[in-house]
């Protein structure tokens, strides 16, 4: 054995790695069933070397147990290898209990995957699997009949028992275990790794069954306790249903079904009292008990030979012990041929009964797949007769419903005359109404003026009243003033004065009854309470006058007392007749108290009276109220659906401005991203500062107006936000062009694509600003939120334009960046007269040019130009004088559109203010200003050289195509801060036109003068040439040689034009003088 280990030690070593690479892509980690070639590998190795040790080795090594996946693809490898092996996996896996035990422990819980308890049943099942094959090793791992009978030849019916109990025990387990597996299938996976498990369930359930339903029927037929094998039967029939369902459940398995053929029971169980044709149970296996033989053989004989001792020999025993010997190996024979013949009968047997089971599981298929497609077109013709029907059913129903629309339409046609009629009614109810209404109004003011008559006339009355009582007072001081006796004097003074405070209550009394009459007359007449109060301050005041009189009075009778002390004795008898005056005059005051009370209470009665009849008249007009907050409630509902859709349609508007100015920016964008578009060339870092700086401005207006629309709701404003939409869309798409014409001044690419790229970051911003705020993004909000919405949005749209102002100053000269600090605004000067000198600058620098060319105009013609060059130089300073005009015309109109703009943008600030919080305008502005005085002069110096001949014609078109620019950008600063529909910008838009048409015109006129002189060229020989009539060979040569000259132009063209890009990087980083 060493020797031919060592022989094949290659072969060994390269088998063990092919063992090696076939477990690990068994166990791999994807959730899928491990392949059948891998797990056949791994069961061919074992039988090839008669062990798994190997097997157990390579798959320890595995990493099967960091993955609950893996872990059940090993468990469902090692069942199969368990089954399929070499009988001696069996015993060998005695000694992997532990490793298997371990699996179990690996996973806690149903797992990541849900195999936890998949896992620990297998466990479980492997188990005790291993410990009935331990206890039964004579089973092979399929439980066949037929190597059972081979090696285990026993006729003892108790051990037949307990092997039939021990192998139902292990089916149930079977049965436990796969009803977990199908109870752990997940919907939406092919639980293809869960499935496969099953195959190897499916076979030994299939061989256990064989086995238990063979050894029980010869039990039965060797037996004949019937009683003691009932238990056996019951857990038979159980595990035959069981089985069935469970065989019917992996039917339905397609993936299942394309591995193995699924074993077919019948319904009821088979009868094992009886063999059946197909499948005859052989008899209990019996084995010749070889110690009866020998006892039987050798106790008959042994009286003989203890009797015969004596008279038989030695040979003849010997002789008759051979003969039993000879006779005993026959019986072997016979025994050993009639088993072979046995077996051969039950192969051939098995052999047939393989075959009748594959033709019928043939059969079964061909009959399955006959009636699936049966029932396929019997499908498909119950489809088509049910669309059909449905079909129909959807025609009655839709005209059922178009009946049913019809009588609606119809009904509805009536609700609607019904309501009209209805609203008639309504409309001529509330005329009447208002009719009554107006007449029971006209009927109370009749009755508030009435009561305001009896009011005066209570007022005349208590004014009377009060007058006497003064009267009273006065002449009860002057007798007090007048008594003899000071003691009586006191005595009577003091009944006076509880006399007069007993007045004064009934008086007070009087006070309180009339403000109670007033308050009641304020109830009904609300707008009384002025004369009330004017009344009431009177009466304080009166009452306030009475008070200081009788305090002046009581000062005055002191005085007298103390004067005429010595009077007393005189004046007693006066004070007697004062006395009885005194009597007559307080009988009098009674009986006015009298008078006074029974007005008051005829008062009291008649305001009980109109009291009365104002409750009716309030009740009366409540019931009528009601009334009309009814037919009002149904108006109101009809104006809310009004209302209602017109708020809709407004919003359908507003959505699709706002649209409108996404989809403006969105073009924007598309041309700063196109390589057809160059931006605007004539553009500055002053005027894209100046240009951001009014997209700033637009887009906190745009979010001012929309916040004021979302505060007023239906009542907004919706005018405004279209209006600054606009605006606000306008220059972020002049913001966009301007920064790609501002990148020919960029240094090099990088810088280039930064202000690009931050350009286009502001222009999504705010092109997301508008698509944020459409009405269905707006609706589920809350007032608070939208309003946080549009100021978020606002300030993304700052920091990005923010962004961009900051990366523009970078393009600005060195010297005029931050003219705030140390250029404009740091000279202590007045920003306003600086403007105002920059601009009467251009003005007196377009004045000199047109005086400059009038005197041009007026030099004598030289005598040497012949006649068509003279009119070529008047037709050139007729143009640029036209030119010059236009270019003051609009010096002039944009003079008044910026005082225009100032005026209406300071308010009540101060100019300097103005330009000062406008920094980059006004920069913008002189810049502008300086640049047409610039490109005039350049102009009018270009004509005059052309005129001298020291320039050419193409000179002076560039020139007048400066001064297009440089007047385009005046304008376009002028127009950054004008006001919708202003007169002074509609006048400078006029004067932009006129320069652009004489520019136009001058350069027309060059370019025809330029047309002449080509048509009067000839060619290098000095005459025209008819190229028809040249040869092949010198047409050529003429052709090669326009090509080259081309060649040598483009090539000089590209070098012109990079210098001219480095001249205007250079222009641009120049002080401005």
């Amino acid at each position: 054995m060493s020797l031919a280990h060592s022989g094949r030690g290659f072969d060994l070593t390269r088998a063990d790695a092919d063992l090696a690479v076939s477990i690990k892509k068994a166990t791999s980690m994807e959730e899928t069933a491990p392949k059948r070639k891998h797990v056949r590998s791994c069961i061919v190795y074992t039988w090839d070397h008669r062990s798994s040790a190997a097997f157990w080795a390579s798959l320890k090594i595995q990493p099967v147990l960091a993955d609950e996946v893996q872990t059940f693809k090993a468990l469902i490898m090692v069942h199969r290898v368990l089954q399929e092996g070499h009988p001696s996996a069996l015993r060998e896996a005695q000694g992997q209990i532990s490793w298997i035990e371990t699996c179990a422990r690996g996973t806690h819980g149903e797992g990541s995957k849900g195999y936890g308890p998949l896992i620990r049943e297998y466990v479980d099942f492997l188990l005790s699997k291993l410990r009935f094959h331990k206890n039964h090793p004579e089973f092979n791992g399929t439980f066949e009949y037929e190597e059972y009978v081979s090696l285990k030849t026993i006729d003892d019916p108790n051990e037949g028992y307990e092997t039939i109990s021990d192998l139902m025990n292990l089916q149930d387990q079977i049965n436990s275990f796969q009803r977990l597996i199908f109870s752990h299938f997940r919907h939406g996976s092919s639980n293809e790794c869960r499935i496969s498990s099953l195959v190897a369930l499916v076979h030994e359930s299939y061989g256990i069954y064989k086995f238990v339903t063979s050894m029980l029927r010869a039990m039965h037929a060797t037996t004949n306790s019937d009683e003691a094998l009932e238990p056996l039967r019951i857990r038979y029939e159980a595990q035959h249903h069981r089985l069935v369902k469970f065989y019917d459940e992996c039917a339905n398995l397609r993936y299942l079904t394309s591995l193995i053929s699924i074993p077919k029971l019948p319904l009821d169980p088979p009868d094992l009292f009886k063999d059946d044709d197909d499948e005859a149970a052989p008899s209990l296996p019996r084995r010749p008990n070889l110690d009866t033989l020998d006892d039987s053989s050798l106790a008959s004989p042994g009286p003989e030979l203890v009797e015969s001792a004596s008279a038989s020999s030695t040979d003849l025993y010997a002789q008759q012990l051979a003969a039993q010997q000879r006779q005993y190996e026959e019986e072997q024979h016979r025994l050993a041929a009639q088993r072979e013949a046995e077996m051969y009968q039950q192969q051939q047997l098995a052999l047939q009964q393989q075959r009748e089971f594959e033709e019928q599981q043939r059969l079964a298929a061909e009959q399955q797949h006959l009636a699936q497609e049966q029932l396929l077109r019997d499908q498909l013709q119950r489809q088509a007769q049910g669309r059909v029907a449905e079909l129909e059913r959807d025609i009655l129903a839709l005209r059922g419903q178009y009946d049913q629309d019809q009588l609606m339409l119809e009904r509805y046609d009536g609700r609607v005359k019904a309501l009209e009629n209805e609203i008639q009614q309504l409309t001529s109810n509330t005329f009447q109404q208002l009719t009554s209404k107006d007449d029971q109004i006209k009927s109370l003011q009749e009755q508030l003026a009435a009561w305001k008559s009896k009011y005066d006339a209570l007022a005349k009355l208590y004014s009377q009243l009060r007058s006497e009582h003064i009267d009273l007072m006065a002449k009860y001081k002057a007798i007090q003033a007048k008594a003899a006796s000071a003691q009586e004097a006191i005595d009577k003074k003091e009944k006076l004065e509880k006399e007069l405070k007993a007045k004064n209550i009934d008086l007070a009394d009087l006070i309180r009854e009339r403000d109670r009459a007033k308050l009641e007359l304020d109830r009904v007449r609300g707008g009384q309470n002025d004369e009330v109060g004017k009344l009431r301050r009177k009466l304080d005041d009166a009452e306030q006058r009475l008070d200081a009189s009788e305090r002046q009075k009581g000062t005055e009778l002191s005085s007298i007392l103390a004067r005429h002390n010595h009077e007393i004795e005189e004046l007693e008898q006066q004070l007697h007749a004062k006395q009885r005056a005194l009597d007559d005059i307080s009988e009098r005051v009674k009986g006015f108290d009298g008078e006074a009370e029974r007005l008051l209470r005829e008062k009291e009665e008649e305001l009980e009276v109109y009291k009365t009849g104002l409750d009716e008249a309030l009740l009366r007009l409540n019931d009528m109220n009601i009334n009309q907050k009814d037919a009002d409630a149904a108006i109101d509902g009809q104006i809310d659906g009004i209302l209602i859709g017109h708020v809709g349609k407004l919003n359908s508007i507003i959505d699709a401005v706002l649209q409108s100015s996404a989809q403006r920016v969105a073009d924007a964008i598309y041309e700063l991203d196109s390589p057809m578009q160059a931006g605007n060339q004539n553009s500055s870092p002053n005027y894209l500062l100046s240009m951001v700086e009014k997209g700033s401005a637009s887009a906190t207006d745009f979010a001012t107006a929309f916040n004021n629309f979302i505060a007023d709701g239906p009542n907004g404003d919706h005018a405004e936000i279209i209006k600054t939409s606009a605006i606000f869309s306008g220059a972020m798409a002049d913001i966009l062009i301007n920064s790609k014409g501002v990148t020919r001044l960029a240094s090099d690419e990088k810088r280039a694509d930064t202000i690009i790229n931050v350009a286009r970051e502001s222009a999504l911003a705010a092109e997301k600003f508008f698509t944020s705020l459409f009405s269905e993004k707006l609706e589920p909000l809350s007032t608070d939120q939208r309003t946080d919405r549009v100021i978020s949005n606002n300030l993304d749209v700052q920091r990005q334009l923010q962004r961009l102002s900051k990366l523009a100053e970078t393009f600005a000269p060195p010297k005029n960046r931050g003219l705030t600090s140390s250029g404009l605004f740091a000279n202590g000067g007045d920003i306003g007269e600086i403007v105002d000198r920059e601009m009467h600058n251009a003005a007196e620098a377009i004045a000199k040019a047109v005086s400059r060319l009038n005197q041009l105009m007026q030099k004598p013609k030289n005598p040497g130009l012949s006649s068509f060059d003279l009119k070529i130089h008047d037709a050139i300073l007729a143009a640029a004088i036209a030119v010059t005009n236009a270019v003051a015309a609009l010096i002039k109109a944009a003079t008044e559109s910026q005082q225009e703009i100032v005026a209406q943008g300071r308010g009540s600030s101060t100019r300097t203010a103005f330009y000062k919080k406008h920094n980059r305008w006004t920069e913008g502005l002189i810049s502008a200003a300086k640049a047409v005085a610039t490109s005039t002069n350049v102009l009018i110096e270009t004509a005059d050289g052309v005129i001298g001949g020291n320039n050419s014609l193409e000179q002076l078109i560039v020139a007048s195509n400066d001064v297009a620019a440089s007047t385009a950008q005046l304008v376009a600063a002028s127009r950054v801060k004008a006001s919708f529909m202003s007169k002074t910008q509609d006048r400078l838009e006029g004067a932009s036109k006129a320069v652009n048409s004489a520019c136009r015109a001058l350069v027309s006129q060059v370019q025809a003068i330029l047309q002449q002189r080509g048509l009067s060229d000839t060619d290098e020989f000095g005459e025209n040439v008819d190229y028809s009539k040249l040869s092949a060979h010198e047409f050529k040569r003429r052709e090669m040689e326009q090509q080259v000259e081309i060649l040598k132009l483009e090539n000089e063209l590209a070098g012109a034009r990079k210098m001219l890009g480095e001249i205007r990087k250079v222009s641009y980083r120049q002080d401005i003088e």
